[in-house]
């Protein structure tokens, strides 16, 4: 299987974008990023998003550049 690109991400349009795990994650595998996480400074770049699992309402942060990695995550619900 050939790498796709990443996708092209404007952090200030990811609230509310649906994403899927490549490999399910504690049996989760679609998530919606329920919070952008600004920093209170700013000048100072997005580094950390929110994401919520569709099916169990939990929520995990990370960097919101993790969302780039295919191998990881597709944008959207597949």
């Amino acid at each position: 299987m050939t790498a796709s690109k990443p996708p092209r991400l404007n952090p200030r349009k990811l609230l509310l974008s649906k994403w899927t795990a490549v490999a399910l994650r504690r049996k989760e595998k679609h998530f919606i990023v329920s919070e952008v996480l600004w920093p209170d400074d700013p000048a100072a770049p997005l580094e950390l998003i929110e994401l919520e699992a569709v099916h169990s309402r939990r929520r995990q942060r990370l960097p919101w550049r993790a969302l780039l990695d295919t191998d990881t995550w597709r944008q959207g619900w597949h």
